[in-house]
């Protein structure tokens, strides 16, 4: 689905800018999910987890070790995701230059 906007000519904006935006606006309605909110602007669920910390939507974990359980749980749902679909490493890959 393709969704057409008529937007003022001196919005400055781009059109990530305004992904971005939206992204962010949706995720806080909780529409939909940090990972999908993520997809949507093409970045990373933890880049997109940071963005929402700059912007003080989020408050970041007390301890820096601590993942925080919003995270937790996107990482489970797009491994889960990726498993459904396949997308898996054989386990003889997984420790493949480990050692250096």
């Amino acid at each position: 689905m393709q969704i057409t906007l008529d937007l003022p000519d001196n919005l400055k904006l781009s059109e990530t800018d305004i992904r971005t935006e939206l992204a962010i606006v949706l995720f806080q309605q909780k529409t939909l999910l940090i990972e999908q909110a993520a997809s949507l602007i093409n970045l990373d669920v933890d880049d997109f987890y940071q963005l929402l910390i700059d912007r003080q939507i989020l408050t970041p974990p007390r301890e820096p070790d601590d993942d925080p359980d919003e995270l937790i749980l996107a990482h489970l749902r797009i491994s889960l995701q990726q498993a459904f679909t396949g997308q898996t490493i054989p386990l003889s890959e997984l420790w493949e230059g480990i050692n250096g």
